[in-house]
């Protein structure tokens, strides 16, 4: 008998419930899926506590990596036997099960050199790190970045790609230990926000200019501050919510602020096209196997003690990647 986890209604981590769960067989453009291991994501509370709003009872989960058992009608991308990665959004959710009915399109053929865990451990956060950095603003050597959660799964992927292309980076961290952590990825300087002001010591960094780009995962709590960083016609990247949502504003405050440049990016819309998804992955798994981008796993949990990782996760006791071992 498989094991998934599922929950029947919104709210905090102890909604959801580890359960039995019958696997059949693919339908068209299905695969079955023995997952290896599992992702989890800041994203997957979002699911979870109903920012995100999705039928329910329902699965959770949206990155897993693999071996395909089976696979159904019209299915050409993969086959029995390959060793797969995925992930998405609404089209993968229920990725935190032992074993799944997945759709085909998907799934990305894992090269030999990158094992299940840090494909679980990588696949969103690598693609994420990968359209920011390669397809969201033209960077040149020098730039400087400013990057909240810089010891993060994605923070610690962005540092070391980032350096890689020659860019300055600053990252903000809540603790010391967090600080170390980023700037051993990386991290040129480091701000801790917990006693420092972001923005003022962001410019004290650069001379009073300001940053050029700022990728801000936290949301409500840093988004003044990150606009305050920048420097005139900067960019502000607005990839995650982990504080709350942004509140409303007047797109005047842009002009005033410098003639800032704001977008709100997410990943489906970057990897939607396959020939683009394949690039990206391409660069990322390249750059892992080569040793240039180092994926740390820094926690790994029992499939069933899906609630305390996300206890752990929503405390900000985490670092780097976080997996299901399954």
């Amino acid at each position: 008998m498989e094991h998934a986890i599922r929950f029947y209604e919104a709210g905090t981590p102890d909604v959801l419930r580890y359960e039995k769960v019958e696997v059949g067989a693919p339908g068209p453009g299905q695969v079955r899926l023995r997952h290896q291991a599992v992702g989890l994501n800041f994203a997957d509370t979002y699911f979870r506590n109903g920012t995100y709003p999705i039928p329910l009872p329902n699965g959770i989960g949206v990155e897993a990596a693999g071996i395909v058992e089976d696979v159904g009608p019209d299915v050409t991308n993969v086959a029995v036997g390959d060793r797969v990665t995925y992930t998405g959004f609404i089209n993968t959710l229920g990725a935190y099960s032992t074993a799944r009915l997945a759709p085909a399109a998907p799934l990305i053929k894992l090269p030999a050199a990158i094992a299940s865990e840090t494909a679980a451990a990588m696949t969103m956060r690598g693609l994420t790190a990968a359209y920011l950095l390669r397809r969201i603003h033209p960077f040149h050597a020098g730039d400087t970045l400013l990057l909240h959660a810089a010891a993060g799964g994605v923070g610690l992927i962005v540092s070391q790609w980032a350096k890689l292309l020659g860019l300055r980076v600053i990252g903000t961290v809540s603790t010391e230990e967090k600080a170390a952590v980023a700037r051993a990825h990386g991290c040129d300087e480091v701000i801790n926000y917990s006693h420092e002001d972001v923005a003022k010591r962001a410019r004290e960094l650069t001379d009073g200019k300001g940053v050029s780009v700022v990728f801000d995962s936290v949301g409500k709590n840093t988004f003044m501050g990150s606009l305050d960083s920048l420097r005139r016609r900067g960019l502000m990247v607005c990839v995650g919510t982990a504080s709350g949502t942004i509140p409303p504003f007047d797109p005047q405050l842009l002009a005033m602020k410098g003639s800032l440049y704001l977008t709100r990016p997410a990943l489906a819309d970057y990897i939607a096209d396959p020939a683009e998804k394949a690039e990206l992955a391409r660069e990322l798994f390249d750059q892992v196997a080569s040793g240039r981008i180092k994926i740390e796993i820094n926690q790994r949990y029992a499939l069933e003690d899906a609630v305390q990782a996300h206890r752990d996760l929503e405390s900000r006791k985490t670092t780097g990647s976080s997996i299901f071992v399954i």
